[in-house]
């Protein structure tokens, strides 16, 4: 069986641009969409990336489109995630910026495919606005998810839907989840280039159903996220040693964690740190444990604080932990441990692509298998540890279990100067969007700020200053649409726009020319 290439060229209004025109359209929009997240995040340069990259795409040959959404990826993600070299240089950043440009060129060739098999199966006019476009941001999001997925459990950096925190759309993560928002957002440029194209629609109906579909999006109302009582919570921002590179002496980090701990406020009814903040267990360690005793008498509260912690059998644990005057009390361990950052896979084979590189990572966390739902200071608290906060499946996990507000303990240190630390501020709103749950995203060394259910930030502290917060947090109660279908909603939008696209492919053998 083979895809009959010639019977499925597309006519119209669909056809393919010039390649001397496509390419540069691709870079464009790849460009845009960078600076579509932070910094400068200017959020509404989406809507005209994803346009540049769709028309680039439209009516090519998978083999051009391959190389156009090549050269798309490369231009957004080279600049967008350009704090992944700060300390490593540019061997990791390239090598990452190159590999998801290949999953950007994945996506633009079934977007490419769609508009040439899809547009011919469904000629009519609604059909080609209202119907094609679905299908074109269904592949989109499906890319999306994959390429968050997989390899080593993916990279969720860079959704459409993440660029939109600031947005009048932000608020329906809501109710579809990121990848929903991914797609509604698609969904609307790709409904407006159709209406552009398509002929035997007067130019009043085409600006007049384009600012329709808008308005209809954004007549959605916010979720009505519900909250009962507050919790008041002092989030610490050492500004401590906490780089890898930072060569800071043993206890050095814990002294800043405690030092920026203002023990006078009042009425204070939690601690929280920052990932790693403790540095080691303090079950083995008798002098952190003497140093969390004096935070939780002198503030007369309990403390969750991060450290690296190790089992009997030698297994190492990026873990936070609820810490009492009477001790330990309850622990999770990181279940997104950061691939050739916080362990390395098939580290046999990297270790002779990258041996160099590779002997700088000396030490492999193991993922947890704990709930990252904590009970501490009479709540339920959801624990995200860093790279946590992009997995999608844990987000669901804590409004599943019961968590009442969301602590994202993070450690920044290695990515100082860069946009790395602001873009994944952005995550974590969008995540307190999601789940309805107010969320403390507390760093080492920043952004460190609290936000409520609605995404707005209700406190916050200076970047790279030793200081802390004191916030009454409100406690969410509801449940979100996203936190129950969102996993659903992802999966038949993948699924479903990959399944129309097949459905539509001119299956066969090369026929003869007539």
């Amino acid at each position: 069986m083979q895809v009959l290439d010639t019977a499925a060229r597309p006519r119209g209004p669909f056809s393919a641009l010039p390649v001397a025109q496509a390419l540069p359209l691709a870079v464009v929009g790849g460009i845009l969409f960078a600076l579509s997240f932070p910094s400068p995040g200017w959020w509404f340069l989406a809507y005209p990336a994803v346009a540049c990259l769709l028309l680039a795409a439209m009516g090519q040959g998978w083999r051009r489109a391959a190389w156009i959404g090549y050269l798309g990826g490369v231009a957004f993600w080279v600049p967008a995630i350009s704090w992944a070299g700060r300390y490593l240089g540019p061997v990791p950043w390239l090598a990452l910026a190159l590999f998801e440009a290949a999953m950007f060129a994945l996506g633009t060739v079934v977007i490419a495919l769609a508009y040439r098999w899809v547009a011919r199966v469904v000629p009519s006019t609604a059909g080609r606005v209202w119907g094609l476009p679905a299908v074109i941001a269904a592949l989109w999001t499906g890319r999306e998810w994959f390429s968050g997925s997989w390899p080593y459990g993916g990279f969720a950096w860079g959704r459409v839907g993440l660029s939109q925190s600031d947005s009048p759309f932000a608020h329906l993560a809501a109710y579809v989840g990121v990848l929903g928002l991914s797609f509604v957002v698609v969904y609307c440029v790709a409904v407006v280039v159709s209406l552009a194209l398509v002929g035997g629609i007067r130019l009043p109906m085409r600006v007049a159903t384009a600012g329709l579909l808008v308005a209809a999006v954004l007549a959605v109302p916010a979720w009505p996220t519900a909250t009962q009582g507050t919790i008041r919570i002092e989030s610490v921002q050492g500004n401590g040693p906490a780089g890898y590179f930072d060569r800071a002496q043993p206890g050095e980090v814990l002294q800043s964690q405690v030092a920026a701990t203002d023990v006078d406020a009042k009425d204070v009814d939690l601690v929280v740190w920052p990932e790693a903040s403790a540095e080691f267990d303090p079950r083995v360690q008798p002098v952190i444990a003497t140093a969390l005793d004096s935070v939780v008498r002198s503030v007369d509260a309990p403390l969750v604080a991060g450290a690296i912690t190790q089992t009997p059998s030698g297994v190492l644990h990026n873990t936070s932990f609820v810490w009492t005057a009477d001790g330990w009390q309850a622990s999770y361990d990181k279940k997104r441990p950061v691939p050739f950052g916080e362990y390395v896979p098939d580290r046999w084979f990297f270790s002779k692509l990258a041996p160099s590189l590779i002997g700088l990572l000396q030490r492999d966390y193991t993922p947890g298998t704990k709930p990252n739902v904590l009970p501490v200071a009479g709540i339920r608290a959801g624990i995200a540890i860093c790279f946590d906060i992009v997995d999608d499946g844990l987000t669901r996990d804590m409004a599943r279990g019961g968590a009442q507000v969301i602590l994202a303990q993070t450690n920044n240190a290695d990515f100082s100067g860069t946009d790395e630390n602001l873009q994944q501020l952005e995550i974590a709103r969008m995540r307190a969007i999601e789940t309805g749950r107010s969320l403390v995203n507390i760093s080492t060394v920043g952004a460190s700020q609290v936000i409520d259910p609605s995404g707005r930030t209700i406190d916050r502290v200076p970047e790279y200053t030793a200081t802390s917060m004191v916030t009454d947090v409100p406690l969410g109660t509801s449940t979100t649409p996203a936190t129950v279908a969102s996993g659903l909603i992802a999966l038949v939008l993948s699924l479903g726009g990959l399944l129309v696209l097949l459905a539509c492919a001119p299956w066969g053998r090369r026929g003869r020319r007539s």
